[in-house]
C-alpha cells in the first residue's frame, strides 16, 4: 500500500492523454513512452529512511554545534544537495521510466525556483528579529523539517481533491494565474512580522524572553515555560511556508499527479533551500527582475492547467519555458541594474 492514497496508474495516465490523440502533428515528437509503475510501500519507507538519515547527518554530525555558515561551506552543501537530487532523478529514470524522470526534473526545478521567494522572506525576518548568524541554521533546519510534513499533507489533499473533483484542477490553475499577476504587482511589498496573527497568539500564550538564550526555543524560569525570540522566528518561518505551499503545490500538480514524483521533488527542493539561503541570500537582492520571472512562471503553470483538456503542454516544453523565464529575469537584472535597496532595520522583540 503506497504512502498516499494512489489511484491506479491508468487513472493518472488518463489525466494526461497521449499527445498523438490530440491531432496536433508538431506535438508528436514529444510523446514519451511511460512505464506502468506503482510505488510500493517498501519504496516509500526506503525513501523516507534516506531523508531522515540525511537530516540526522546534517544536524547531528556536520552542524552539531551552532556556528556561522560561511559562503564556501554553504556552496558545498548547495552542490551536494543538487547532486543528491540528480542522482535520485537518475534512479527515477531507470525505475519509473523516461516520462517520470522528466516530470521529477521539471517539478524539482519549479520548486527550487519558487523557493527563492522563501529566501527573501528568511532574509527580511532574520534582519527584523536580529537573529545572530550562528542560530539561523538551527531555525531553518527545524523550519524545513516542519515544512516537509506540511507539504506531504498538502500534496495528499491536493491529489485526492483532483481525482475526486476534476474541476479542482481549473480552480488551482486560476489561483496560480491570479497569484502570479498579484505577485508582479506587489513587488517591494513590506512584511510586518509583528502583525502576524500566529506570532501574536504565541505572545499571548507564553511569555517571551528578552534574548536568544544560547539558541534555545524554550526555557524554564521559576517553574514556568518561556519562549525565546528564536521560537517566534521559527513559528513565522513555518507560517510563511504554508502560504508558499499554496502556490508551489498546485504548480507541480500541473506537471504530474503521481504522488511519489510530486512529494520527492518537493522534498529535495526543500532540503537544498537552507544551504541555498546561506550561499546566495545577499546575491539574490541584486536580481531585481527575478520577482517578475517567478510571477510569469506561476502564470504559465496556471495557464497550463487551465488548457489541459484542449492541449497538453509536454513536460520538456514546460521545463524549457520555466528555465528560460528564470534565466531571462536574471540576465535582465544584470543588464539593467538598479540601486541596491537596504533591508529594513531590525525591530525589537516586543513582549
Amino acid at each position: 500500500m503506497p504512502f498516499f492514497i494512489e489511484p491506479p496508474r491508468e487513472t493518472l495516465s488518463a489525466a494526461r492523454p497521449p499527445l498523438k490523440y490530440l491531432r496536433i502533428p508538431y506535438a508528436y515528437p514529444f510523446v514519451i513512452e511511460e512505464k506502468s509503475v506503482v510505488i510500493s510501500l517498501p519504496v516509500w519507507i526506503a525513501f523516507l529512511a534516506l531523508i531522515l538519515f540525511l537530516l540526522a547527518l546534517d544536524l547531528g554530525v556536520f552542524n552539531r554545534k551552532a556556528h556561522v555558515i560561511e559562503f564556501k561551506e554553504a556552496m558545498w552543501w548547495t552542490i551536494i544537495w543538487i547532486v543528491v537530487a540528480l542522482v535520485f532523478n537518475v534512479w527515477v529514470y531507470w525505475y519509473m521510466g523516461t516520462r517520470a524522470g522528466h516530470e521529477f526534473l521539471t517539478g524539482y526545478i519549479i520548486e527550487r525556483v519558487l523557493s527563492i521567494d522563501n529566501i527573501f522572506v528568511f532574509l527580511l525576518v532574520f534582519s527584523y528579529f536580529q537573529v545572530p548568524d550562528k542560530y539561523q541554521h538551527r531555525v531553518l533546519f527545524w523550519g524545513i523539517l516542519g515544512a516537509l510534513v506540511m507539504r506531504g499533507l498538502f500534496i495528499a489533499a491536493g491529489i485526492t481533491l483532483i481525482h475526486l473533483f476534476a474541476w479542482v484542477m481549473y480552480v488551482f490553475g486560476l489561483f496560480l494565474v491570479i497569484t502570479g499577476i498579484k505577485m508582479a504587482m506587489e513587488k517591494g511589498k513590506k512584511i510586518h512580522p509583528e502583525k502576524n496573527p500566529v506570532l501574536r497568539f504565541c505572545r499571548r500564550l507564553f511569555p517571551v524572553t528578552d534574548n536568544y538564550v544560547e539558541g534555545k526555543f524554550l526555557v524554564v524560569r521559576n517553574g514556568k515555560y518561556w519562549i525565546t525570540p528564536l521560537f517566534l522566528v521559527l513559528v513565522f518561518v513555518e507560517a510563511t511556508d504554508v502560504v508558499f505551499a499554496l502556490d508551489s503545490i498546485p504548480a507541480i500538480l500541473a506537471i504530474t499527479l503521481d504522488p511519489f514524483i510530486v512529494f520527492t521533488s518537493n522534498v529535495f527542493a526543500i532540503l537544498g533551500l537552507r544551504a541555498m539561503y546561506f550561499a546566495v541570500a545577499d546575491i539574490l537582492r541584486l536580481f531585481h527582475y527575478l520577482h517578475y520571472g517567478l510571477s510569469f512562471i506561476l502564470v504559465f503553470v496556471g495557464v497550463k492547467m487551465l488548457i489541459e483538456d484542449i492541449y497538453h503542454i509536454p513536460v520538456l516544453v514546460s521545463l524549457g519555458v520555466i528555465s528560460i523565464l528564470f534565466l531571462v529575469s536574471i540576465v535582465a537584472s544584470i543588464i539593467w541594474p538598479q540601486e541596491e535597496e537596504l533591508l529594513p532595520a531590525g525591530g525589537k522583540i516586543q513582549q
